[in-house]
């Protein structure tokens, strides 16, 4: 029998996704958006809580697998925290429309890209892959209240 082995450096980065010209984690985002409809927002809160704490700890070991193996902090081309901080965005809403998959979207990216306290902060609390992980955790926070304001005041 063959033995299969996983290169952490593709999962971390999404495979081709983190690879993609320009702003990857855009595209990582845009892949979490596409994706979330069908392989996380389908379950419960109390799986989606499990999918989430499986992504964010495998999510930190592959992060951590890819410094390693491309020899820089927080390279560009991973991307899996991006799909941990978007879907983490939707965890605590039953049911969305396709007008919060956007505005989720859109704020998250706000927020991962300007990095207000203590996002940025975050990236040094935890080392190798916990910190890519945790600084994303902070932004889909941010993101998530933003839009339950948003659906509140709607």
């Amino acid at each position: 029998m063959k033995k299969v082995s996983i290169n952490l450096t593709h999962v971390a980065t999404l495979g081709p996704v983190g690879h993609l010209p320009k702003a990857p984690g855009t595209w990582g985002s845009a892949a979490a958006l596409i994706t979330a409809p069908f392989l996380f927002l389908p379950f419960h809160l109390p799986i989606r809580i499990l999918i989430l704490g499986l992504i964010f700890y495998f999510g930190a070991k592959a992060c951590t697998a890819a410094e390693i193996e491309l020899g820089q902090k927080d390279p560009g081309c991973v991307v899996i925290d991006e799909l941990f901080g978007l879907w983490f965005v939707f965890l605590p809403f039953p049911a969305v429309v396709y007008w919060h998959l956007i505005v989720g979207f859109i704020l998250f990216r706000i927020f991962d890209i300007t990095k207000p306290f203590p996002i940025r902060q975050s990236e040094k609390w935890l080392k190798d892959g916990w910190g890519v992980m945790i600084d994303d955790a902070f932004a889909g926070l941010y993101a998530m209240l933003g839009l339950l304001l948003i659906r509140y005041l709607t």
